[in-house]
């Protein structure tokens, strides 16, 4: 058999100029990330990045944990779905992200706000009833993700592993796939993805199946703090 590991990339800069950028504790999630799999994963065929800075930074301090060399191939088929043209479908003004930040900044709880509005923003763009209003829709979003999930599959040998980083949107669009959920289901499934989370999918030449999701028992105990969702 051979395995995918699919990682969502560590806790992002919320809040800051830069969302792409990962937080100090997001490149603290990535070398513990890559200490858990170094002895999980002594070799890898194939690793990719999904184009985004947070996938490049999260995969530059797991490979060094693990000891593998800074490599990897970009590929936007992994990229995540453009939550500020989302967010600007709901709510036109958050289109000006400074202009968001600064609402946020004078509210009592600025990523509770926050979170309440995102996940009403997901919703609407997941009901697939106002698509003319995205760059890519709902269903295109999950089309993309299955076809690069296909493509990699074939671009792998027998029992060979691949190192994917990405983010939750993609990995819950996977999930999706494989396990047959309604879209309702997914996008809630979305914001229980942890920071630096592992899902692993395993191969055989006929046949590709979920064997764990949303793995960051790496992050328990003495590491709690680590645990994040956004």
């Amino acid at each position: 058999m051979g395995a995918i590991y699919l990682v969502r990339h560590g806790q992002a800069s919320f809040g800051a100029a830069d969302y792409d950028a990962l937080s100090e504790r997001g490149i603290e999630q990535s070398r513990v990330l890559g200490a858990a799999l170094k002895p999980r994963i002594p070799s890898v065929d194939l690793c990719l990045c999904g184009g985004m800075r947070r996938h490049r930074q999260t995969a530059e301090g797991a490979l060094q944990a693990m000891g593998l060399p800074l490599q990897w191939n970009d590929d936007d088929a992994w990229r995540e779905y453009d939550h500020v043209a989302v967010l600007a479908a709901y709510r036109p003004q958050w289109a000006d992200q400074t202009l968001m930040r600064a609402e946020l900044a004078r509210l009592p709880n600025p990523h509770q706000a926050f979170q309440t509005a995102f996940a009403a923003a997901v919703e609407r763009w997941v009901s697939g009833l106002y698509n003319d209003d995205y760059p890519e829709s709902w269903a295109g979003f999950c089309a993309r993700v299955d076809g690069a999930l296909r493509g990699l599959r074939e671009r792998l040998g027998k029992s060979q592993t691949a190192l994917v980083f990405t983010s939750g949107g993609v990995i819950s669009s996977v999930a999706q796939h494989l396990l047959h959920l309604n879209d309702t289901h997914t996008y809630q499934l979305n914001w229980t993805m942890a920071n630096a989370s592992v899902t692993k999918l395993i191969y055989s030449e006929r046949s590709l199946y979920l064997s764990t999701l949303n793995e960051h028992a790496h992050f328990e105990g003495a590491l709690s703090h680590l645990i994040t969702y956004r």
